[in-house]
């Protein structure tokens, strides 16, 4: 069967009629990312918080067996519409199944830890859920110093210091095997003006029932970048996002970026 997605091999799947498009910031992850996933035989996957599980839609189209937990109720049914219209299938959970413990040889979860109050409960929770020399690979919002209103809107509790990241995982029980910061320079950039655009919504946050509100569309929401994604996609965008990939990548282990992307494994 042909996804019906549309395809780009820059800027991977995307499907504008139901409202999901990558934003600037996902893209650059989603570089690094891969870059981490290359040579991964095909295998069960978990990834936790997907948003709208473009990700796992590349992972099945390359014979991965994917599974998902999303607690976002909006989300879980923009990644149903999605397989629908893939022909692949994810098996979304809205909680953990008894039989994910020692299960997955890949676990995944990218921009979800800081938006979870007991952080270190839930790295033990993902780290059981590895099989013996599994890997997990995850991302969060980097620099404390970087805290800024867009953080406060997506219901954000922490930015994370290297060194922290670092003892908490361990403290997991995993072995940290790669760590680079991401998002030279155009990351910064893109979150500065997304900061600025939603500053006059800080006051809300307090609020719990806005906060979860919040949570629950942060991966999903692309208003903002839709009526961008022609521009991305024209020749002169592609050029800016070649040029930002390579910065990105030049300066992975400076901490100039406003992310951290690290893979850990559970040992044997």
């Amino acid at each position: 069967m042909t996804n019906p997605l549309v395809q780009d091999r820059l800027l991977g799947p995307s499907c504008p009629e139901l409202g999901w498009v990558p934003a600037p910031r996902y893209l650059l992850r989603r570089r690094r990312i891969l870059r981490q996933l290359r040579g991964l035989p095909s295998g069960e996957v978990l990834e936790i918080g997907p948003g709208a599980g473009m990700l796992l839609q590349e992972m099945a189209e390359r014979g991965h067996t994917c599974a998902a937990l999303e607690t976002s109720p909006q989300a879980r049914e923009l990644i149903r519409m999605l397989c629908v219209k893939s022909g692949h299938r994810v098996d979304v959970r809205a909680t953990p199944q008894a039989d994910w413990r020692g299960r997955f040889p890949l676990v995944m979860a990218f921009e979800v830890l800081e938006h979870i109050e007991d952080d270190d409960a839930a790295l033990r929770q993902w780290a059981d859920w590895l099989a013996p020399g599994g890997a997990l690979l995850m991302s969060v919002p980097a620099h404390p110093r970087q805290w800024n209103a867009a953080d406060v809107w997506a219901g954000h509790f922490r930015r994370y210091r290297r060194k922290d990241l670092v003892t908490r995982v361990e403290a997991a029980g995993l072995r940290v095997e790669h760590l680079e910061c991401f998002g030279f320079p155009l990351g910064n950039l893109t979150e500065r003006m997304q900061a600025r655009g939603i500053a006059r919504k800080v006051g809300q946050c307090g609020d719990p029932g806005l906060r979860q509100a919040n949570n629950d569309r942060s991966g999903i929401d692309r208003g903002h970048v839709l009526r961008w994604y022609p521009l991305l996609r024209s020749a002169p965008g592609k050029l800016v996002l070649h040029a930002a990939f390579a910065m990105q990548a030049t300066a992975s282990r400076l901490p100039l970026g406003n992310g951290y992307l690290l893979r850990a494994t559970r040992p044997q």
